[in-house]
């Protein structure tokens, strides 16, 4: 990856503290990405030395136990920080099977708050009380069921995550509020610009998980990337996988269009790491 990180050496100082060998195999450090961290964004974050998995006990982030995985050989582990996740300090901590500790503390900064209006379409009913209350309470019933879906117990990809589009133009930004009248609606996703029927690509390698037509967020595809990690692919014209395949990273899995609560043609896509949605693009800087 290129990518700026810091990181943090704990060499002979924690080597000393736990009557290890200072000797070149016993030097490790943790390499976290990215150094600023606000608000809806994710972290990855990688333990140098070990060869394996095995080689760590456990890694925490605000004492939850993450999942590890190989990328690029090394450990591996992404945290989402939700939206609304009170800004502040929280702590890291590797332990290692050889009874290293590291820890560190994440600063977690707030998010611009920004609101801008949407109507509903007259597809759903314009811009009545009758659809403002109809929109919200499907909407709640269609995150309840996209809220628990089945993950991998490993990681299915290994190459680096790829936007789902050849060309990519954002035209709405993650993490805003929509406002429709009484009733605000965060943006927990980015849209890009994509002409009807503009082929969908599989960010990465994964199982399909869920194909399904929506009343709000229309045609939608869930492909599950293993241990929590889900890319969702909304408001398609044409769906072209099954629940259960295993697709391939660049894989054309839909046709982008403007089925659900869409007022014109685009590829809505959400990023998730253990039911946390995330910001995508920043999730695609973290492999550039």
């Amino acid at each position: 990856m290129n990518k700026s990180i810091f990181v943090f050496n704990f060499l002979f100082i924690s080597a000393l503290l736990h009557g290890i060998s200072t000797t070149p195999a016993q030097i490790t450090s943790l390499s976290i990405f990215p150094e600023q961290i606000i608000q809806g964004e994710p972290i990855l974050v990688q333990i140098n030395g070990p060869a394996s998995i095995s080689s760590i006990k456990k890694i925490t982030f605000d004492n939850t136990i993450l999942k590890i995985f190989l990328y690029q050989t090394k450990p591996t582990t992404l945290i989402g920080i939700d939206l609304n996740k009170k800004p502040g300090d929280y702590e890291l901590v590797a332990e290692l099977s050889d009874g290293q500790i590291f820890k560190k503390t994440i600063n977690i900064e707030e998010r611009e708050k920004i609101e801008a209006p949407l109507g509903i379409p007259e597809k759903l009913g314009g811009n009545t009380a009758v659809s403002q209350n109809t929109l919200v309470s499907t909407l709640a019933l269609e995150n309840q069921s996209l809220a628990n879906i089945h993950t991998g117990l490993k990681a299915f990809w290994t190459q680096k995550f790829l936007p789902p589009l050849k060309q990519t133009f954002v035209t709405d930004e993650y993490g805003y509020s929509r406002k429709t009248e009484e009733y605000s609606i965060t943006h927990k996703g980015v849209d890009y610009r994509a002409e009807e029927g503009t082929p969908v690509m599989a960010s990465n390698r994964g199982v399909v998980r869920v194909v399904k037509t929506y009343r709000n967020y229309g045609k939608t595809i869930v492909v599950d990337h293993g241990l929590g990690l889900m890319t969702f692919y909304m408001h398609l014209s044409k769906t072209k996988v099954n629940v259960g395949e295993l697709v391939q990273q660049g894989q054309i899995i839909g046709l982008s269009g403007q089925t659900g609560y869409a007022e014109s043609p685009h590829l809505h896509l959400t990023v998730r790491i253990n039911g946390i949605s995330i910001d995508p693009i920043k999730f695609f800087e973290m492999f550039q």
